[in-house]
């Protein structure tokens, strides 16, 4: 759409709508601008930063940070294409040719050009469905048996996800094709968590927490309870809550289907949250590519907030507390928390210097509590039953359940929920069903591309956190891509390599020379051109990154 022929006008109510928030509601209008043009225009990147007093300069750097955000127009349809390690290896490539042949083919028949565009998308968090794509916000599984003319049409069904549980708790009401909205929820014993915690003052829930030995289930596997009292400790107000929804770890899904299918479990961890550390305001930071979980967390939320629960005086207990969902715009980095809360405040989602900690210093510079969906989503029941109870599931010191997801070369694909504790010859023998064609197993990449490459002699170790640290591996987000002796590991920390130079947000030297680095040297490798020299400077490079670099992406890289 030529920029003369866009109505400007359709602008101001977007602008009314936001404009009063302030520089952190400038996001969510770059949203409605693209939904409204297809793109966004330099003339409304003007108005923009007219209304919100930001320097255009600013606004085009903002939007230029973010892959889903275009300043060119886009097709009237645009497709992304998985290219993760899984969707590679199930041939995402194939299927990204046969789209751009198509294409082509029909462009020279006559159709107009601008109709479509085609390309490539780090991770869409399907992997259980791979080769995956989303074409307008729709997720599409089993790309390559879907036709051109169904991917264009619209009219594909929304996948979801295969649930298997030995213990169902997180996930008892995930996997049935529906989502557990408050009436649903509320029949299973929804909120009555909340109520309880209500019944209990902020430092004992916090007490029941900690006796719990919740670790955190975002990766870090931080004592969640010493998190929640550091930040009630801290001076400041207001104090926020942030849930962690920007799941980007290529084969981590995990988050995605407690969002879609138990939305109202991660609003009651986080009003117990809030009331625990005396927050006010809590927002849900989601990941771009995951629209439809999204407008379920935007539903639940109004629910909540019309049943009492949100808003005003919460329980009539004079507690205010309140959530926003956010949406991010497909950048990876944005899942480091402090990356996350430069987003929300309507910057480029690049990391903080580290200390200060957002329990101490998040969200315009108040204690801020971020916390992971599949985390908040264990508090309910905790804070039902009580932190011993909590004890009967995982080790010692690796407590609870865990939801992993599994994909790659097994029989089964999908999500499953277990004891921290079982060992990976469970999980493929058991829950995977075997590996396919009966081929030996090679190797398991863990935890997307932060976490490790852990080879076929670790699979009788008990997947905790203490064992796999003590064996120099991590779980990471719970992904698990289970590989056969047919994979090539050279070829597959290419793809990772490709996926973090991609990824990389710019900031800091080591990471951004380092990475493009690394991925020159790994190809190398793989066509037959690297040397023994070449292995030392990896070796150099890669420990000068892990030192220096400003974030986890550099240091893991």
């Amino acid at each position: 759409m030529p920029e003369t022929s866009l109505d400007l006008h359709q602008l101001e109510p977007i602008l009314s709508q936001y404009a009063r928030l302030g520089r952190t509601a400038l996001l969510p209008i770059l949203h409605e601008v693209q939904t409204l043009f297809g793109y966004i225009p330099p003339n409304a990147i003007q108005k923009v930063s007219h209304r919100l007093g930001i320097s255009v300069e600013e606004v085009e750097k903002t939007v230029d940070f973010y892959p889903l955000f275009y300043r060119q127009p886009a097709g009237k349809t645009v497709i992304h294409v998985c290219n993760n390690p899984v969707c590679a290896n199930a041939g995402a490539e194939a299927v990204m040719k046969r789209l751009s042949q198509t294409l082509e083919a029909r462009r020279a028949a006559g159709e107009q050009p601008g109709t479509l565009t085609i390309e490539y998308s780090p991770c869409l968090g399907l992997c259980e469905h791979a080769p995956a794509m989303i074409v307008q916000g729709a997720p599409v599984a089993r790309a390559d048996s879907v036709s051109y003319e169904d991917l264009v049409s619209g009219k594909l069904r929304h996948p979801r996800s295969i649930v298997r549980n030995e213990v169902a708790i997180l996930t008892a009401n995930c996997g049935k094709n529906r989502v557990n909205w408050l009436a649903l929820y509320r029949a299973s014993q929804g909120y009555r968590g909340l109520e309880q915690a209500l019944q209990m003052s902020p430092a004992q829930v916090i007490e029941t927490i900690k006796a719990s030995g919740l670790l955190g289930r975002g990766g870090a596997a931080f004592p969640t309870g010493n998190k929640w009292e550091t930040a009630a400790q801290a001076p400041g107000e207001p104090k926020y809550i942030l849930c962690n929804a920007d799941e980007a770890e290529p084969g981590s899904f995990k988050d995605r289907v407690l969002l879609e299918d138990e939305p109202h479990l991660i609003l009651e961890g986080m009003l117990i949250a809030g009331y625990a550390v005396g927050a006010s305001k809590g927002y849900i930071y989601i990941r771009g590519e995951y629209l439809f979980q999204y407008q379920v967390m935007l539903r639940a939320v109004e629910e909540a907030r019309q049943a009492g629960f949100l808003g005003g005086h919460g329980m009539g207990t004079g507690n205010s507390f309140d959530v926003e969902v956010r949406r991010g715009a497909g950048t990876y980095v944005a899942g480091e928390e402090t990356a996350q809360i430069e987003s929300i405040e309507g910057k480029r989602g690049q990391p903080r210097a580290r200390p200060p900690y957002p329990p101490t210093y998040g969200l315009w510079g108040k204690p801020t509590l971020v916390n992971n969906v599949e985390t908040l989503a264990n508090i309910p029941h905790i804070v039902r039953h009580g932190g011993e109870w909590y004890h009967q599931f995982g080790t010692e010191k690796s407590r609870g359940t865990k939801i992993y997801t599994i994909m790659g070369n097994v029989n089964f694909t999908g999500v499953i929920e277990v004891p921290l504790g079982i060992t990976l010859r469970e999980v493929i023998e058991i829950y995977g069903r075997g590996m396919k064609r009966g081929a030996n197993l090679k190797l398991v990449q863990t935890g997307g591309s932060s976490g490790s490459i852990v080879p076929a002699s670790l699979q009788d170790t008990p997947m905790d956190f203490e064992s796999w640290r003590t064996a120099g591996a991590s779980l990471g987000s719970g992904a698990l891509l289970i590989c056969d002796e047919h994979t090539c590991v050279v070829d597959l920390a290419r793809v990772l390599l490709q996926f973090f130079r991609f990824e990389c947000c710019a900031k800091c030297t080591p990471c951004r020379t380092g990475t493009q680095r690394l991925y020159t040297l790994v190809s190398d490798i793989a066509e037959g051109r690297g040397t023994l020299e070449s292995l030392e400077v990896i070796q150099s490079l890669g420990q000068e990154m892990e030192l220096l670099s400003n974030c986890g992406l550099g240091q893991t890289a």
